[in-house]
């Protein structure tokens, strides 16, 4: 299934119904009074914030989303039925603008979130509400309103405390499918992965943590190469950032380039991206020419944690998943405080 992260789609709330012009006729009563009722309100379109939803995969096919109309007033002041609502439901994470103005319509982060998107027109009222000392008999009703129409932007943005991110091929969909019931594509060559992939990891002690495997980012990225701003945007809601070397291909003279180059692109997309914790992980230690280049890149790497793993073999795999839940607990504590 193709992973879907951003689209537009209309919606149009439902129309009021119009009010209806009647006089009371009944058996000794050639004359009654107006007794119209008023038309039902349209629906309203809601978003809701669901959790069973982790793509807009539904969007791919549907676009048009039409809320019930109001019913007509009817005789004897019978008030028309008021449309049904129309509810539609996005996955956390979604970002729903205005497609014209650009406007910040809902930030969809909290499960079973309501917000209204389109307001539902007002019923018509009926000719007896139009009746007066000197016109006890109108032969007018108000027609209901329309309801409100927009084109909506929906744009996906991943919810997960940990997000994976390094060069293609940097063995990032090998460390999630061991630590997670995740099971991404994985082969030798560069954009195995083409679409983000959240893992649900189990440490021993402590509750659940998510893990957002990020497509593989190359140089210019930001403006846009690779797809690069499509895979970008999923960071930015990332609360750590594990940050994946492939430790067999590290530079000779410059052993940090690669973790430097990532670095640029995540500033150059979003420099509020540099100010998030970051966690440096040297992946293939497994391989013989690894060995030389970690402690060549540990030295470099002065002060920063560095985690050296093999996650073909799972070693040292156990030491980073205490590591990452460590912090994840640290942060929660820290922003409940």
């Amino acid at each position: 299934m193709k992973f879907v992260d951003e689209v537009s789609i209309d919606v149009a709330a439902g129309h009021g119904g119009r009010g209806c012009v009647s006089f009371r006729r009944e058996k000794y009563v050639p004359r009654g009074g107006p007794d119209g009722g008023d038309g039902g309100n349209g629906g309203d379109v809601i978003v809701r914030t669901s959790e069973r939803l982790r793509t807009l995969h539904r969007f791919r096919y549907k676009r048009n989303f039409k809320a019930d109309d109001g019913d007509h007033g009817q005789g004897k002041q019978k008030t028309g039925k008021n449309g049904k609502v129309l509810v539609i439901e996005v996955p956390p994470g979604t970002v729903i603008s205005d497609a014209q103005t650009g406007q910040l319509v809902c930030d969809c982060t909290i499960p079973g979130q309501n917000i209204v998107v389109a307001r539902g027109g007002q019923g018509g009222r009926g000719n007896r509400r139009f009746a007066t000392s000197t016109n006890r008999a109108p032969r007018h009703a108000q027609p209901g309103q329309a309801g409100e129409t927009r084109v909506l932007k929906l744009d996906l943005k991943l919810l997960a405390d940990i997000g994976i991110v390094g060069f293609p091929n940097a063995g990032k969909s090998t460390l999630i499918s061991r630590i997670s019931s995740a099971r991404p594509k994985i082969a030798d060559y560069p954009f195995t992965t083409i679409s983000p992939v959240l893992g649900v990891v189990a440490p021993q002690q402590g509750e659940p943590f998510v893990v957002a495997d990020i497509p593989g980012l190359i140089e210019g990225a930001h403006q846009g190469a690779g797809l690069g701003i499509h895979f970008l945007r999923h960071v930015e809601r990332t609360r750590i950032l594990l940050h994946m070397v492939d430790a067999s291909a590290l530079e000779p003279e410059n052993p940090l380039a690669s973790y430097e180059a990532v670095n640029k692109e995540l500033a150059g997309f979003s420099p509020e991206l540099l100010e998030k914790p970051q966690i440096l992980v040297l992946n293939k230690m497994d391989l013989p020419q690894a060995s030389d280049a970690a402690k060549r890149f540990v030295r470099s790497a002065g002060d920063l944690p560095v985690y050296e793993i093999s996650a073909a073999t799972g070693k040292g795999v156990d030491l980073l998943v205490n590591a990452l839940n460590e912090m994840v607990n640290t942060r929660e504590e820290a922003d409940g405080s």
